[in-house]
């Protein structure tokens, strides 16, 4: 086990760029977080990256899921952040934390799920730079679980909810 972060990628508006043809945001064919966490200053001996997609979450399927819990628990580290789309993030975080119940290797593990509403290429400003620098300080210090980090807040991912109406997470409990 080392201190390195695992930063495992599946796409979302954070891995996303504006397309003209279309007039939407769309995956990107290559994923801008590692040289984008290369440009905050994260050294490369600190951080470890693996691709599962490129994929609206909408699109991300339970093989997809499955693929990003063997990613953890093959890992040798124990801090995970997962760049995925906003839409289904919940939903994922909460797969991942039920799988990690039930296998013992990774039970000590900390995922955070982050992404952004806004790209990060094309668009300033975006949330999703500053959504990856919470999520790495956030990693540091929380205990094992998964969370949802977003907007400069935490939630567990069972308390997670993403509020349409408002465009932005906020706890099942109705906390602030």
């Amino acid at each position: 086990m080392t201190e390195r972060i695992h930063f495992i990628i599946t796409g979302g508006t954070i891995d996303s760029k504006f397309s003209h043809s279309t007039d939407t945001v769309v995956p990107r064919d290559k994923s801008i977080i590692p040289d984008i966490l290369k440009m905050i200053g994260l050294s490369e001996k600190n951080a470890v990256y693996s691709q599962v997609c490129l994929k609206d979450s909408r699109n991300i399927t339970t093989e997809d899921r499955d693929y990003l819990f063997e990613l953890i628990q093959s890992s040798p580290e124990l801090q995970f952040i997962v760049t995925h789309g906003t839409y289904t993030m919940v939903d994922t975080a909460r797969y991942i934390e039920k799988r990690l119940k039930t296998k013992t290797p990774k039970k000590e593990a900390t995922v955070i799920f982050t992404g952004s509403m806004i790209p990060i290429e094309g668009f300033c400003p975006s949330d999703g730079t500053f959504n990856l620098g919470y999520a790495i300080a956030e990693i540091r210090h929380l205990p094992s679980g998964v969370y949802v980090c977003m907007n400069a807040r935490t939630f567990t991912a069972d308390k997670a909810l993403k509020d349409l109406s408002q465009g932005r997470f906020i706890s099942l409990l109705g906390e602030k």
